[in-house]
């Protein structure tokens, strides 16, 4: 369901435009990234913030929303999109994340988080900015990359992917957008990001873990096992007498941010040759 955004910013319909600023300014000012870095939860009431202010803090379209022409999201009422496989990509122009004019809460956030406020000048208007889905490794989302992805229209882009990216988090590409029909600057290409799940680590935070099989001899005398991780493998010690479910830390090696996280590996304990005679003979006391 689409979200009322009015009741994110806890605002009646009846607010004025600068009652709408100011319940922005605060849960912004409370909830932007960089106070709440590494908060999750946080950062996706942030998003949803922001995505409320989009619509009611733009004329147009707030009275579209009013009229139910668009729902909380900035869609057309009715509206399906996305596309199977592959990058999936979705071209909105127009999007309700900028627009002929811009971001509506970009001079807020300007003046909060240093910068000072933008100020607008008469003249030619900026182009729509256009929105695309894409997926992208879970590697490249631990670590950071450079990728080259091949946009909607067929033209290809350089695109820097930060380390400690999540799904549902948007990269900016200044001036990749529609270009202005009134001869003003282009406007931006919008990627939101999705994230692919890995068969080797689950992301917590910015820690990593993973399982991994380790046979009884090293178990019980101890020794060193080489681990994957996203950067590269790795050598861990293993302790004499490690048990199944044992967690052994690889400090610095979950997701590249500053400072690090750590990789978390779960101990398993397998048999090399569960045929082993000499084995069978132990386990019998013989």
């Amino acid at each position: 369901m689409a979200l009322d955004p009015y009741a994110v910013l806890g605002v009646p319909r009846s607010a004025t435009e600068a009652e709408i600023k100011k319940a922005y300014r605060k849960k912004a000012m409370e909830l932007h990234p960089d106070r709440t870095k590494g908060d999750e939860k946080k950062e996706e009431e942030f998003k949803r913030v922001t995505q409320a202010f989009e619509i009611v803090g733009d004329a147009e379209k707030r009275a579209k929303f009013d009229r139910g022409e668009i729902d909380g999201e900035g869609n057309p009422r009715g509206f399906a999109g996305g596309d199977p496989g592959g990058y999936r990509w979705e071209s909105r122009g127009g999007s309700p994340f900028g627009g002929a004019q811009g971001d509506p809460f970009e001079d807020i956030l300007s003046g909060m988080f240093g910068g000072g406020a933008r100020r607008r000048s008469p003249g030619p208007q900026k182009g729509r900015d256009v929105r695309y889905r894409v997926e992208i490794a879970f590697e490249d989302a631990v670590t950071g990359a450079r990728r080259r992805m091949t946009m909607a229209d067929g033209s290809a882009l350089d695109v820097n992917i930060p380390a400690g990216i999540t799904s549902g988090q948007t990269l900016r590409l200044k001036s990749q957008g529609q270009p202005s029909p009134s001869g003003g600057a282009p406007g931006d290409a919008l990627l939101e990001v999705e994230v692919l799940p890995s068969p080797v680590w689950t992301r917590e935070g910015k820690d990593l873990r993973m399982p991994l099989s380790v046979d009884l001899r090293t178990a019980i005398l101890g020794g060193t096992v080489e681990v994957r991780t996203p950067s590269g493998p790795v050598s861990l010690k293993v302790p004499p007498g490690t048990n199944t479910g044992a967690q052994l830390r690889l400090k610095g090696k979950g997701v590249q941010v500053a400072p690090p996280g750590d990789l978390y590996v779960r101990i398993e304990i397998v048999l090399a040759d569960p045929k082993d005679d000499g084995l069978r003979r132990w386990a019998e006391g013989r």
